[in-house]
């Protein structure tokens, strides 16, 4: 291990402005969370249940427009892709604090397709700012920052709701965020190399040579497609789409699919221990504590997370989540606060190395010109494991008690992960094959 790696990397002006601006840019979405629960259950007087169909809404319209988002940043640069969500957030988040809860809906589920595309854009531009070693060590320092966001966000946002303040708060993290959003144009990290930049100029230029052919007088049209044998256009036209959609997903190699897979089943786990945390505690009408536990479980994420990046090999991710989901079943077995704080340090400290570790695959794995679009599928699934692992949790929790949440995401990991290493063993036989 090389912990000057950090010393080196936060040197590097860029890195350090990029990951302070990351930073700050996921607090005020971190607290719009219990803000957005809080002001439906509290301000427009409905239920949990309400509030959770308001989460799921904005969950979906996240998890659908991060892939679009990233896409956007390949195809037109970071800033003409970041000025919908700019817009958007300001406005929005203002007005969601206003409306009824039939018209909150639908904002929401659009303030989720257009937010603002903090995590692929943090990560992407890490991996063209970072290289070998270094970019492990910054996607642990992401990985890092991210804990100490959850740490400040919602507490924040649980401390300005329950003083009364929700309308006020959400419309704060609106326009922070939109802010965020205005200084990440303007530092304009580069999401390419200056390789990569080039070689997209001259595909550029390329495809304005092609549209100028395509645009040739009708008639020599015409005669090109009579030398066009009878009935063949249709399948060409059928031919032509299939390979413009293997072409646009050339990247998406089995390697890859693990990948978003370990991703999903990290968000599960998280979601779901996070969901079994609060149960317990306020099972035992100990809900006043359930800060101990976070403080505990995200610290030792932070530490795992600062040991993962000084090391000078990378660990499989999908070891890494089957080491934190099965770390994750015995926290069903505590009965007190403090044992439950204690026992949730064993997974928290693989929290922040597999997140590390998923991104740093990924940024291997893609290359620079559609690593923007694969970092926002990255995100998707990640947003799609969280919400399953709540649900399942719960289902648990109201069947057999709060145990019963740790246990099923802590075995579901276990499953996942041990299906894809059984599926890279039978791969890796048909390769040698």
């Amino acid at each position: 291990m090389n912990f000057a790696l950090y010393r080196e990397l936060l040197a590097v002006q860029p890195i350090r402005r990029l990951l302070l601006v990351g930073m700050v840019a996921r607090i005020p979405h971190s607290a719009a969370g219990v803000l957005l629960t809080l002001h439906i259950v509290l301000t427009l007087d409905k239920g949990y249940a309400a509030a959770g169909a308001a989460a799921a809404v904005m969950t979906i319209g996240i998890a659908v427009g991060a892939p679009w988002r990233g896409r956007r940043v390949d195809t037109v640069g970071l800033r003409r892709a970041l000025v919908p969500s700019v817009i958007s957030e300001a406005v929005i988040w203002s007005v969601v604090p206003h409306v009824s809860y039939e018209l909150l809906l639908p904002l929401v589920f659009v303030g989720g397709l257009l937010t603002l595309p903090i995590f692929s854009v943090i990560r992407q531009s890490l991996g063209v700012l970072a290289d070998g070693t270094e970019r492990r060590t910054a996607f642990a320092l992401d990985s890092i920052a991210t804990e100490v966001v959850f740490m400040i966000g919602p507490a924040a946002g649980a401390v300005v709701a329950t003083s009364g303040f929700t309308v006020l708060g959400l419309t704060v993290v609106g326009v922070s965020t939109s802010l965020a959003g205005l200084f990440l144009i303007w530092f304009n990290p580069p999401t390419r190399s200056a390789t990569q930049t080039k070689d997209g100029e001259a595909d550029q230029r390329h495809a304005a040579e092609v549209a100028v052919v395509s645009a040739a007088p009708a008639h020599l049209q015409e005669a090109a497609a009579d030398l066009v044998p009878a009935g063949s256009a249709a399948g060409s036209a059928r031919t032509g789409l299939r390979g413009k959609v293997a072409h646009n997903f050339a990247w998406f190699t089995a390697t890859v699919a693990a990948v978003f897979a370990v991703a999903a089943g990290t968000g599960m786990v998280l979601s779901g221990t996070d969901v079994g945390i609060v149960a317990a505690l306020e099972t035992g009408g100990h809900q006043s504590e359930i800060g101990i536990v976070f403080l505990f479980w995200c610290a030792a994420s932070v530490i795992g997370g600062l040991v993962y990046g000084a090391m000078h090999r990378p660990v499989s991710p999908i070891l890494l989540l089957l080491g934190m989901a099965a770390l994750t079943i015995p926290m069903g077995f505590a009965h007190d606060t403090w044992t439950l704080a204690f026992v949730s340090i064993l997974p928290g400290l693989l929290c922040a190395p597999v997140l590390s570790s998923a991104s740093e695959k990924v940024a291997d794995l893609v290359s620079e010109d559609r690593r923007g679009e694969a970092m926002g599928w990255y995100g998707s699934a990640l947003t799609a494991g969280v919400a399953l692992g709540a649900p399942l949790a719960g289902v648990f929790i109201d069947g057999i008690g709060p145990s019963g949440g740790f246990v099923a995401v802590g075995a579901a990991g276990v499953l996942l992960c041990l299906v894809g290493l059984l599926l890279q063993v039978v791969r890796r036989r048909r390769v040698a094959a």
